[in-house]
């Protein structure tokens, strides 16, 4: 098989499995539909992917670095504290909005995969860290424990991300970033 139909087929079964794994979970959707969903058979799946656990890293590693490479990049452009975190809650914001399924995946499975990671693989926690400790640094953000301030704004933003994927928010989250933004910058300045 040439290699760009090998890779064309991976992106597939990866594509497919993403979509069902948050749709049904990942205990629920079998190698048997992922290989339905792609039109494949179970042992070309196989050929691609080991095993299910195989592809759910696969799938989780990839997107999870490459997210968190988008968000140093928004980060990199701002010039404050407030302006980066500003970016980087946007990011999340468009992530959601842009791909809603894949940024469920990542939200649904992050607690089965981290574990996985390797030492000093960077994630999105260590970027916006990274902003508000150099925030509390130059005293932009009070100072205080930073991941205090780190859990603050993933709470702000990923319960969000939570109540739309579950259907409770009606509108993207790219109409709320504004909101989560404020809400965020206050939570880390009112000390």
């Amino acid at each position: 098989m040439p290699r760009h139909r090998f890779t064309d087929t991976r992106e597939r079964i990866e594509k497919a499995a993403i979509r069902l794994f948050a749709e049904k979970g990942v205990a629920e959707t079998s190698v048997r539909d992922i290989a339905r969903a792609v039109d494949i058979s179970e042992g070309a799946l196989y050929r691609h992917f080991v095993s299910k656990d195989e592809l759910v890293w696969t799938a989780f590693e990839h997107h999870y670095v490459a997210f968190t490479g988008r968000l140093d990049a928004l980060a990199q452009a701002e010039t404050t504290a407030r302006g980066k975190l500003a970016a980087m809650i946007r990011g999340f914001c468009d992530a959601h909005d842009d791909d809603p399924t894949l940024f469920r995946f990542l939200l649904f499975v992050q607690h089965g995969q981290l574990n996985k990671l390797a030492a000093g693989t960077p994630t999105p926690v260590d970027a916006v860290r990274a902003v508000i400790e150099r925030g509390i640094a130059t005293g932009e953000i009070p100072g205080q424990p930073p991941d205090v301030a780190t859990a603050l704004v993933f709470g702000i933003v990923l319960q969000s991300a939570t109540f739309a994927a579950y259907g409770r928010l009606a509108s993207s989250l790219g109409s709320m970033s504004h909101r989560l933004v404020t809400a965020a910058w206050a939570a880390v300045t009112s000390v």
